[in-house]
């Protein structure tokens, strides 16, 4: 064989790394050994090997949240992907940058229909923004800087990049150069204008944010137009990030059941939409509304979610002559050591009182989250990470991504036991690479929300075998024995005493660590 000078995968790689493409979440196969291959001769990005596809992509949303730029996944053919959907899933909802490369095998092996050939970019297009296979070699460099580009398209995006094997063996020109950053359109001085006077009207108002402008800047702005119209601030129930804590401005959350959000917004007269849609009901209920607003209440777009919504809610501050009005913010206040039964609330009021500042919160607590997020109001600035789609299995790896993209920072995953269980494998990538990660599993040994949910649907004879179908008992999980299993250090809380020593502990050390917890 003629020795080449670079390769396809080596052209890849050297392309990503030039355009800030600096993490590669992988679990690799045979047609992706060209590329692991130049991720060890070539610097710049850093591999991080995960046990199963979903964790994989869910580490890439957490990195994505918090770095605000693009790490990678690598796949190994349709059901690699196909074993990722449902963390992209959520990371489509959270407008997370992700490339994904995905290896195929060679092109003219196609025509042999392979046991493992399979419709890949069929499997991508519905949670990618971008999709494209390489033809050859020399064309491989620059599809990877288009994905990048791809994948930062405002508000942010999935790009899929299909690499045949052959593209990655064979001959390549060398890297193609970093195109430059795209930036959210600015808004219209028409669309602000028309808000400014939908505000001054005097109608009941709300105003709905997402993306960039639940992080400080949008909400200082926010808050002043708040004080000056009377307006109130919401964000959506599973919003990507959002920055809390004391010296921030304090945003309501849509509820989440159709008859809370009925209810909020019953006296609303108008909506002001900010990089977000109309609020609107997770499922169809029989007799329940699905669309969250009363009838005759109007909503606006000062911002769509390509846009830029932090420089239009400033505008809106000028237009509305709010510069100078003094926006409300949370007032540090840390909880007392909690007494009683552990519960939510208690456990959520240790974790408020032990909260460093600057934490990441990645929350899938399900039916046991809402202590956690009531008692942090008040805690120390942290930023608060959501399950955006609602695929449960994302919260333990979209704090591992989120570690590695903030190795300072200090990470807890608030985690329900049923969802734990989907993407568990991540707890050995945070061992491998020792990332400061506490997982906290609330463990109620059942699949709580659907207990909810099926008295709420209105599911006749309910008896034994479908009370089953949602009971985590027999055998009961232990938490404990999983996590030491892949070498996390793990402590198991009964009472509430317990639970504040422990996480008081894995607070003043570096993690990993997971406390279970029985509720």
């Amino acid at each position: 064989m003629t020795e080449i000078a670079m390769n396809g995968a080596e052209s890849l790689v050297l392309t990503l790394a030039g355009a800030g493409v600096d993490t590669c979440f992988s679990n690799p196969g045979t047609s992706e050994m060209h590329f692991v291959a130049a991720l060890d001769s070539i610097q710049g990005v850093r591999p991080i090997l995960g046990l199963f596809e979903g964790a994989v992509t869910g580490m890439a949303d957490g990195y994505g949240r918090m770095a605000e730029k693009p790490a990678c996944t690598l796949l190994h053919l349709g059901p690699g992907l196909a074993n990722g959907l449902a963390n992209l899933h959520n990371a489509r909802r959270a407008a997370t940058p992700i490339v994904n490369i995905v290896g195929d095998h060679a092109t003219y092996h196609a025509q042999y229909d392979a046991p493992l050939a399979s419709d890949i970019a069929g499997f991508a297009r519905p949670v990618s923004g971008w999709v494209h296979s390489s033809p050859n070699a020399r064309t491989v460099a620059a599809d990877g800087a288009r994905a990048v580009h791809a994948a930062l398209s405002p508000p942010g995006q999935i790009a899929t990049l299909i690499l045949p094997a052959d593209t990655a063996w064979n001959a390549a020109d060398g890297p193609a150069p970093a195109l430059p950053r795209p930036q959210p359109t600015p808004v219209a001085d028409a669309a602000v204008d028309l808000v400014a006077q939908a505000l001054k009207s005097g109608k009941k108002s709300a105003i709905l944010l997402r993306g960039a402008a639940l992080k400080d800047e949008g909400l200082a702005a926010a808050g002043r137009i708040a004080v000056a119209t009377g307006a109130r601030l919401f964000c959506d129930t599973f919003a990507p990030r959002l920055a809390r804590g004391a010296g921030r401005v304090v945003v309501e959350r849509v509820p989440y059941f159709a008859e809370q959000i009925v209810e909020t917004f019953a006296t609303v007269e108008q909506l002001i939409l900010v990089g977000a849609k109309p609020p609107v009901s997770f499922f169809a209920y029989p007799g329940k509304p699905s669309w969250g607003l009363p009838e005759g209440a109007q909503y606006h777009y000062l911002a769509h979610a390509h846009e830029d919504g932090v420089g239009a809610l400033e505008a809106l501050v000028e237009a509305l002559g709010a510069a100078k009005a003094e926006f409300r913010v949370a007032p540090l206040e840390r909880p007392d050591a909690p007494t009683g039964r552990l519960n939510q609330y208690t456990a959520g009021q240790v974790i408020a009182r032990y909260l460093p500042e600057g934490a990441i919160l990645s929350d899938e607590g399900a039916t046991a989250s809402g202590g956690t997020v009531l008692a942090t109001i008040g805690a120390p600035p942290h930023d608060h990470l959501s399950l955006t789609g609602g695929s449960i299995g994302q919260g333990i790896p979209l704090a591992t991504g989120a570690a590695v993209a903030c190795p300072h920072r200090k990470v807890v995953c608030i985690q329900g036991d049923g969802g734990a269980m989907y993407t568990l494998q991540a707890l050995w990538t945070q061992a491998r690479e020792k990332l400061d990660v506490t997982t906290v599993i609330f463990a109620n040994h059942s699949y709580g929300i659907l207990n909810v949910e099926l008295a709420r649907v209105g599911a006749r004879n309910v008896g034994p075998k479908a009370l089953s179908m949602l009971d985590l008992h027999n055998p009961e999980l232990d938490f404990v024995a999983l996590a030491k299993g892949m070498g996390v250090e793990a402590t198991r809380a009964e009472t509430l005493e317990d639970f504040d020593s422990q996480f008081a502990d894995a607070m003043a050390r570096p993690g990993p660590r997971l406390i279970e917890l029985m509720i």
